[in-house]
Order: structure tokens, then sequence, then C-alpha cells
């Protein structure tokens, strides 16, 4: 009797193990908290990381996701990189329906091996493993198990157990383990927001978010990492990449980069040598001599992409590029530093997290190369600094623009690697001006001959227009101007003077019924070639602050000729606002032939508590509203 109890209660646990495993796979277990508008839903995430040595690493990732719909397949991430220093021991995934019966299983062997890089061969052993699958139905759950072991402890996988807006959390485990004790650090951030729990000793970390609901999108809110938990990770004495390293902050860490890392890299070949040292003689300038410098390396070597992790922050020597005419950011930027070294030119290599959506700072209290995915060039100018993206062929010396302005980055010099504020584009120089001369016809048609001007981070979204086929251009100003009906670009030029980083466009346009006729009135819209309609989301609680990370200044000067026979019936009274967010301003001189419109907008930069957003929505609402007004002309024939 005493066997067969135990047997019934090994078996009933057997079931319960059983039974409570498949709720993780079935879609139907989704508590409603958490499916409610969700595109995915994270049932488990399990991340073992394990320190053996200063040369041994093991990461464990256990992770099944629920796909709800088609939005959502980006949140299965079943795919790992690997390369010499970064082997994966073990990768499977296996997929199930609704109800979470098995309907697929992916062996290693199965999964797509791709390469890290778009092209060229500098990096042909960094290459990612990847699931490829298309669903058939969903939703549908992924189990995706994967253990990788590398040499390099000096970049060590963070927590941030959310990452994607409409993805719920069932379960986010992160467990690491320092067993050689190697001076473990960590920074946490924002998790007294969210329900985490966690047991640290001085060698352990162990983290655990259940239960947490999605998070929706609130335009102009903070970036996701300045709002989300998350958990920053290293070690004091690390291994990278063959090299070891010891630091704890990012004075220690720049000179590790500098002594170990860059050291030795810096040979191009004797022809390369001469060229450069003929270009630059006789120009007294440094700052002319690295204009030079830099004009050579866009003009002679291209951009080749490699995946965020692979390679780290060691480039391929400056000998490999100057052969092969191409590289990465790192092997661009320390070949052009190599290059600027024989013109007489100091410069340094600067890591930064790149990105035009957010800018993200590097942490300055917590030094760590988990952080930063881009490298750029600085050079000193007496008290200022002049930056370099040197991976792009057609950016004008010394201007970034939105890529990588205005946030922390790491300069590395030797001995006095610091933390520094790349530049910043103020509101004002972020600059368009807009002039038109616009015949308007009696039949509603107008002609206009339109001159405009960008600077700043305006001039970046404006001046490759001027490599862009005829058809896109004539495209392009058509989706622009869309509002202004029935457009056809008659003729169009470009000025992009580099010196002055100022792109300036001339277009002649033409179009149909740009007024309405209604009996013997005509009515049309004097801001013709700058309207601006954008008004925020309303939000009935808005969480978030309102962050407008990047200002501007809009000038526009329009001429109407008014045509024969008619004359002026009603005009808009001129507008006139302002307050912290900007200033928005119109006004209107006419006379018997001609009117001319007279606009300015300016939004500034900043950041506002949640309950001034609505305040900042009426300001844009007033614009929208100003933008669309109309004058009325009246037939007198």
């Amino acid at each position: 009797m005493r066997l067969n109890k135990l047997a019934y209660i090994l078996l009933l646990l057997v079931s319960i193990q059983g039974f409570s495993q498949k709720n993780l796979y079935s879609s139907l277990t989704i508590p409603d908290s958490l499916r409610q508008a969700a595109n995915a839903v994270i049932r488990l995430n399990e991340t073992n990381i394990s320190i053996e040595s200063q040369r041994e690493l093991t990461i464990i990732q256990k992770r099944i996701v629920t796909v709800l719909n088609e939005k959502g397949n980006f949140a299965v991430e079943a795919y790992s990189g690997y390369d010499k220093y970064f082997k994966i021991k073990k990768i499977e995934a296996k997929v199930y329906d609704k109800t979470g019966n098995e309907i697929k299983k992916f062996r290693k062997k199965d999964f797509v091996d791709h390469s890290a890089v778009d092209g060229g061969t500098l990096y042909s052993d960094s290459r990612v493993l990847f699931m490829n699958y298309t669903p058939i139905a969903y939703p549908y759950t992924v189990e995706f198990l994967c253990e990788v072991e590398t040499s390099s402890t000096a970049s060590i996988p963070s927590w941030r157990p959310l990452n994607y807006y409409y993805v719920s959390v069932v379960k986010d485990v992160y467990s690491l383990k320092d067993n050689a004790n190697l001076g473990l650090r960590f920074k946490e951030k924002n998790l007294d927001k969210f329900n985490v729990q966690k047991t640290n000793t001085p060698t352990s970390l162990n983290y655990t978010l259940e239960n947490t609901k999605l998070i929706k999108p609130e335009v102009l809110s903070p970036s996701f990492a300045e709002f989300t938990p998350q958990v920053l990770v290293a070690v004091e004495n690390f291994h990278f990449y063959g090299v070891d390293g010891k630091a704890k902050n990012w004075l220690e860490f720049g000179n590790w980069i500098n002594n170990s890392l860059l050291a030795g890299r810096d040979i191009v070949t004797e022809e390369t040598k001469e060229h450069i040292i003929k270009i630059t003689s006789g120009i007294e300038d440094p700052i002319e001599r690295a204009k030079k410098v830099f004009e050579y390396v866009q003009n002679n070597t291209r951009y080749i992409s490699v995946q965020v992790g692979i390679g780290g922050v060691q480039p391929i020597p400056a000998l490999e590029v100057d052969q092969l005419k191409y590289g990465d950011c790192k092997g661009l930027t320390n070949y052009t530093q190599s290059l600027l070294k024989l013109a007489d030119v100091s410069s340094y290599y600067t890591i930064v997290q790149a990105g035009s959506q957010n800018r993200v700072d590097l942490e300055e209290d917590f030094a760590s190369l988990a952080q930063g995915n881009h490298i750029i060039l600085a050079i000193p100018d007496d008290d200022d600094i002049l930056w370099l993206d040197c991976t792009s062929q057609i950016h004008p010396f010394n201007f970034i623009g939105d890529f990588t302005d205005n946030r922390n980055v790491l300069v590395i010099k030797p001995d006095s690697s610091e933390i520094v504020k790349t530049k910043i584009y103020p509101d004002s120089l972020n600059y368009q001006s807009t002039l038109a001369d616009i015949k308007l016809n009696s039949d509603g048609s107008i002609e206009a001959k339109i001159e405009r001007g960008t600077k700043g981070t305006q001039y970046d979204s404006r001046f490759p227009l001027e490599r862009q086929a005829d058809k896109d251009i004539i495209e392009y100003y058509k989706e622009h101007w869309g509002y202004v009906n029935n457009l056809e670009v008659a003729k169009y030029s470009f000025d992009n003077d580099k010196s002055k980083i100022e792109f300036k466009e001339f277009i002649n346009i033409q179009a149909n019924n740009y007024a309405s006729l209604n009996g013997d009135r005509l009515l049309f819209k004097p801001n013709a070639f700058n309207k601006n309609t954008f008004i925020p989301d309303r939000y009935r609680n808005r969480k978030r602050s309102l962050d407008i990370q990047r200002g501007y200044l809009d000038e526009d000067s329009f001429t109407f000729i008014i045509p024969e026979g008619y004359q002026i019936e009603a005009l808009p009274n001129n507008v006139s606002i302002k307050n912290k967010f900007g200033e928005y301003k119109f006004e209107m001189i006419t006379n018997e032939k001609t009117i001319s419109y007279h606009r300015k907008l300016l939004i500034k930069n900043g950041k506002y508590p949640s309950n001034e957003y609505n305040e900042y929505r009426d300001f844009r609402k007033k614009i929208a509203k100003g933008d669309n007004l109309k004058i009325v002309l009246k037939s007198v024939k």
C-alpha cells in the first residue's frame, strides 16, 4: 500500500510538472492582463552567466515567447552571433501552436548560418546563426535554447528585461556568478519603478521580473532605456579578444584600449605615407591638413557594416584598410587617425552610442565595453573639439549630424581618457529658410520659384538629395509638398556648400487647383511650402515626461502675385505666440498687386514634466491651425 501511494504521488508530480511546462507553450494560459493589446508575450526569459576564470565565460539562455500577431515576430530573438572567440556549444528551438502542441523543431544544423557583415572579407569569421521560420498561423510560441562559451569577459551581457513596446513579460530571470572573483561591478537603473526582486552577493547577481504589463509608446517621450529597468555589469579583471585587461573606470579603460588594442595598428604603405605628406605639405593650419586627410579617406575607402558586438572596439590594422580600401567604423577611424599622424595632426579614437531617433549617453560613473556601438574621431582645436565620422563618404568635415550629436562619449587619450559631450546643434542653428515667388492665376493654378536653404541637423536631412536619381528627387518633392494639388516639378538644382555646411535647393514648380474657385472668389492658403500640421497624440493620462530632443528654426517668406481682376476680400489676422516651447508667428504685408507672407516657427529642445504635455499639444494645435488659414480674393470684373 505504501509503495502504491508513493508511486501515485510521483506520477501526480510528473503530471503536474508536465502540465505546468505546457502552460508556457499554450497561448490559452496567458493572463488577460498580459495579453490585452500585446503583440507578443515573453513567457520566460532566463539568462545564466557563469564566470569561471578571466578567460572563461559561459552564457546559457532559455527563452519562451508567444507571438500573438505579425507585429510580434521580432520578439522571438532566436539567434546568436559567433566568431573564433565566441563559440556556440548548443542551439535549438521548438515551435508550438496556440494550444501548446509542438509543430516544428530546429536543431543546430537547421539554423541559417549567415555572415554578420554586409560586405568584404575582413570579418569572414564573424557570423550569425538564426532561426528562419515563417508562421503558418497566430498565435504561436517559440522555445529557444542557446549555450555559448567565450574567452572574452570584457563585455558581459546586461540585464534588460523590457526591450520593446507592446510586449508583456510573465517572467525574466538574470543570474550571474563570478566564480573567479574578478571584481564584480554593476549599476542598477529604474528598478524601483518595477516589481524587481533581487538577491545579490559580492560575487553574484540575481534579478527577477514577473507579471509586467506591456508598455505603450507615448509620442515625444524619453528613450526606452531611460525609464525601463536595467543592470549594467562588468568585472575589473577581464580578457578581450586575446588580450588581458584591468580597469574599473573610464580613465583606466581608455589607457587599456590605447595601449593594448590600438598600439601598433597605425602602419600604412610607403606609397600612402608619401601621398599624405605631399598633399598636406605647405599647409600651416593643422585643421586644413586634417580636411585634406579626411577628403582622401572619403574618396579612397568605403564603409562595411559589422554587427554590434562583433570585433568589439579593436580595429583591424590600418595597413589592411590601406590595401583593401574598406573597413568598418573601427577600421576606418583608426586608418584616418593613422594618416592624421603622418600629417602631424592630433586626433583621438572615440567610443559613442550612435542613433538618430534617441540619444543615449555613456554612463559617466560606470565604465564597460558593453556600452557604445560606434567609433568616431575627435580632433582638438584649441578649447574646442572637431568631430569626424570616418564611415561617411558624403558628410562635410566636422559635421556629425543627429547620428552622434549631443551625447556623452569616451575620448581615448594617452593617460587622460575622459567622458565628453559631442557637438550640440543649438535650436536656432538647425535652420531652414524658404523663399518663394508665386504667381497665382485666375484659374487657381500657381507657378512658383522656390529657394530653400538648410543648416545644422536640417542640413543633414536635405543634402543627400543631390546624390539621388532624377525620378526619386521629383517624387520626393511631390510627397514633401503633397498638400499642393497636382504639383509638377519643372526644374531643380542644388548647391551644397560643404565649407559653410549649408545646402540650397532651387525648385521651379507648377500646380493646378492650388486655389479653390467659389463663384467669383479664389480661396488659398498663404503657407504654400512649409505647412506644419503635426499635432501630438492626445492622452487621457500621460505617464512620461515630454522630451523634445532637437529644436529647430524655420523662417519663410512667400510673395503671391494677385491675378489681374482680383482684389483682397479677407485676410487672416496676424498671429504671434511665444512660450517656453518656442515661438510661432506670421504676418502679411499687402498692396494692390502682391501679398507677402512672413512666417517664423521656433521649436525649443528640452524636457518637461508630463503635466505640461497638454500645454505643448495646444501650442502645436495653434501652429497647425495657423498654417491652414486661408486668404479670400474677390473678382472685381
